[in-house]
């Protein structure tokens, strides 16, 4: 396998990204892997390469790359709750700046860097996106429906919410597949966002699975933090690949 960080060019200047290609001659799909809001790590770094093993080109871009290259803030603290908690607050202010003309701008270069690498499909591609990745991810399948064939979203934050700019409120502009999986004690997407969620995608005839994962913390998948569920980790692979296995399949499968 091919793991390299790489500088993606945009419109607002360069982003630091993790890649990870398949060994072989390809084309491979390409999948965009959006970050959660600590950012591009080792953990991020084991999760791209284990999608890049189903036969699967991965970028991980630094959505937050105004702020800073990777890492913007000290993580040694994630495994403690409250730590964690103090981390997120001096990121919180990179996380709210990036809104949705930024994410739309800098999804089209994330696609056409992808798509410009040796080995890697042209596309269409999927999208999986973690915490605020998974918010992002929604919006850049919406702003790309022809190009983002699928979502998978694991416990995305703030997904519909009653702001203008919520995401759910372009639902209407996809034309692929979606995933959202919901931890069943995340404040950041209530039961009400859930079930507004739900009714945008059944009005707009958008195929779609929404699970709620019982017992489950926001950012459960996150194995260097104090959120971790390793049965709600599992389940969340199982989900990700069926998805991608149906939407975007490789061309062994």
């Amino acid at each position: 396998m091919r793991k390299t960080m790489v500088d993606v060019p945009t419109e607002d200047g360069i982003a630091d990204a993790y890649l990870a290609v398949p060994e072989g001659d390809g084309p491979f799909p390409g999948v965009l892997f959006f970050m959660d809001a600590f950012g591009l790590r080792p953990r991020i770094h084991e999760m791209a390469e284990r999608i890049a093993e189903r036969g699967y080109a991965v970028l991980a871009p630094n959505l937050l790359y105004r702020g800073g290259r990777a890492p913007l803030a000290d993580l040694k603290g994630l495994t403690d709750p409250a730590e964690r908690g103090r981390i997120f607050d001096r990121i919180r202010p990179l996380i709210q700046a990036l809104d949705t003309a930024a994410i739309t701008r800098d999804t089209r270069a994330y696609l056409d860097f992808l798509a410009a690498q040796d080995g890697v499909s042209a596309g269409p591609d999927a999208v999986v996106g973690y915490c605020m990745g998974g918010t992002n991810g929604l919006k850049a399948i919406a702003a790309y429906p022809d190009r983002i064939v699928a979502l998978a979203s694991f416990h995305g934050a703030r997904l519909a919410t009653d702001e203008p700019d919520s995401p759910h409120l372009r639902i209407g502009e996809i034309k692929g597949e979606v995933y959202f999986a919901h931890a069943d004690r995340d404040p950041s997407m209530p039961q009400e966002q859930i079930d507004r969620l739900e009714a945008a995608l059944d009005a707009a005839d958008v195929p779609f699975r929404s699970e709620i994962y019982p017992g489950a913390d926001h950012g459960f998948t996150m194995a260097d933090t104090a959120a971790f569920s390793a049965e709600a980790e599992r389940r969340h692979w199982e989900k990700l690949f069926e998805l991608l296995d149906h939407a975007l399949p490789t061309p062994a499968r």
